[in-house]
């Protein structure tokens, strides 16, 4: 049985978010299942944000891929949502409220 390959990724250290926001985007045409987590290093404001998956065939151009999830609400809070059946490239991406903000740690996990 062979080993299966796996990385991860930080693709977003120290960054603060307010208002429209996107992680970097990182390639991962090989992998076949995909683990975003989001760990809050600060967060201020009524806090109350999400974030959307997105997927892209040349990292430039982007477009929802459906999946969904809530950004950690607290300080040293960790969120996370899973992806399978995605193009070439992925990212995170959202809006958040004109009053809050948040510095995240975002990491990816990506498994063949």
């Amino acid at each position: 049985m062979p080993l299966r390959r796996s990385y991860t990724a930080s693709v977003e250290r120290n960054v603060l978010w307010q208002g429209e926001f996107a992680s970097e985007p990182y390639e991962a045409a090989w992998a076949s299942e995909a683990i975003f987590f989001v760990r809050a290093l600060d967060v201020s404001g009524d806090f109350a944000g999400a974030a959307q998956v997105q997927i892209s065939a040349d990292g430039i151009h982007w477009v929802d891929e459906g999946t969904s999830f809530n950004l950690p609400a607290t300080k040293d809070e960790v969120t996370f949502c899973k992806v399978s059946h995605f193009g070439g490239w992925l990212r995170i991406a959202g809006e958040l409220p004109q009053s809050s903000e948040i510095r995240v740690l975002v990491s990816l996990a990506l498994k063949e």
